[in-house]
C-alpha cells in the first residue's frame, strides 16, 4: 500500500504534539513514576487538526499488517482508535475500532472489550503514550480473552522508559511513531 500520510503529515503531527502536548514541571505518571515532563497527547489527538493526522500516520504504520481492528485502553487510546477507524473508512479500507475498559461493566453486556470484536479477527493494539508497557499488556490480555489475535502494538509516543522491552519481552512486535526525545528536542518550553 502506498503511503497515506507521507512525511509532511508525520512532521505536522510531530510539531503539533511538541507545541501542544509537552508540559514541564513535576508530575506523577499513571505508572507511579515521577517525571519532570508530561505528554498529554489528547490535546492533539482530540483536536480537529490533529485527529485526521493521527489516523493517517497510524494507517501508514499499520500498512504492513493491516489488521481487522485496532484496540486501545479507554480513555487515552479512544481518539486514536476513532481516528484510525474513520480515516481507514474514508480511504475505502475500513479497520474497526475496539475500546478496552479497565474492567468489565457490571451491567448491560458486561463486556470489557467494546465494539465489533469477533473471535479470530486480527487486532493491533494502540496507545497514546507508553511508559512501562503495563497497561498495554493488560489490553493484550483482554483482547486475547475476547478471542482475537494481536498482531502488534503501535504507540503514538514512547517515553523510552522500559515499555518497549516489556512488550517485546512478552512476545509482541512493538512500533512507536515518535519517541519522547523527538518531541522534547523540539518543544517550545521556556
Amino acid at each position: 500500500m502506498t503511503s497515506i500520510a507521507g512525511t509532511d503529515a508525520r512532521e505536522e503531527l510531530r510539531t503539533l504534539l511538541a507545541e501542544n502536548s509537552v508540559m514541564h514541571g513535576d508530575f506523577v505518571l499513571s505508572s507511579g513514576k515521577k517525571s519532570k515532563y508530561y505528554i498529554d497527547a489528547r490535546l492533539v489527538t482530540l483536536s480537529g487538526r490533529g485527529s485526521p493526522l493521527v489516523g493517517k500516520v497510524f494507517l501508514d504504520a499499520l500498512s504492513a499488517v493491516w489488521p481487522d481492528a485496532v484496540a486501545g485502553l479507554t480513555i487515552g487510546a479512544d481518539p486514536i482508535v476513532s481516528a484510525i477507524a474513520t480515516v481507514s473508512g474514508l480511504y475505502g479500507t475500513p479497520i474497526d475500532g475496539l475500546l478496552v475498559r479497565k474492567q468489565a461493566k457490571e451491567h448491560g453486556g458486561r463486556r470489557r472489550v467494546e465494539g465489533p470484536a469477533r473471535a479470530g479477527i486480527t487486532v493491533a493494539v494502540v496507545e497514546d503514550v507508553v511508559t512501562t508497557g503495563a497497561s498495554i499488556l493488560d489490553v493484550i490480555r483482554a483482547v486475547e480473552e475476547a478471542g482475537c489475535r494481536v498482531t502488534g502494538v503501535y504507540a503514538l509516543i514512547d517515553r523510552d522508559e522500559g515499555g518497549r522491552e516489556a512488550i517485546e519481552g512478552a512476545g509482541h512486535a512493538y512500533h512507536s511513531i515518535f519517541s519522547a526525545s523527538e518531541l522534547l528536542s523540539s518543544d517550545h518550553a521556556v
